[in-house]
């Protein structure tokens, strides 16, 4: 049950930070990618990331979901699917991430 727990905890935390970062403020996000958006990109920028962050986050949330599902119900599927809704949300919102980096810093590194 702690690992649901901590699961629902960390979803919304990095729900938080997507909604933050979603309205231009991307002081979460390295120094580097920050000092190379031009200053009109900051918004744009922002809610790529912030909209990949949320999607994770969300992501992080189901899977914390199922896994409570699982412990009650007893039935495993639950945590298969958790486990599948996780990874189809991270790649996800890492590819939105990094679509972002490429689009207004001109590359990741």
């Amino acid at each position: 049950m702690i690992d649901a727990i901590v699961c629902l905890i960390i979803g919304v935390v990095f729900i938080l930070i997507g909604i933050s970062n979603r309205k231009g403020n991307i002081t979460s996000l390295h120094s580097y990618h920050r000092k190379r958006v031009k200053e009109e990109d900051r918004i744009p920028f922002g809610k790529l990331v912030g909209l990949g962050t949320n999607i994770i986050g969300s992501a992080v949330i189901m899977s914390g979901i199922a896994m409570a599902l699982e412990q009650f119900i007893g039935d495993e599927i639950f945590l298969l699917i958790g486990n599948v809704v996780l990874a189809i949300g991270f790649i996800v919102g890492i590819s939105i991430c990094f679509y972002a980096i490429i689009k207004y810093n001109k590359g990741i590194f």
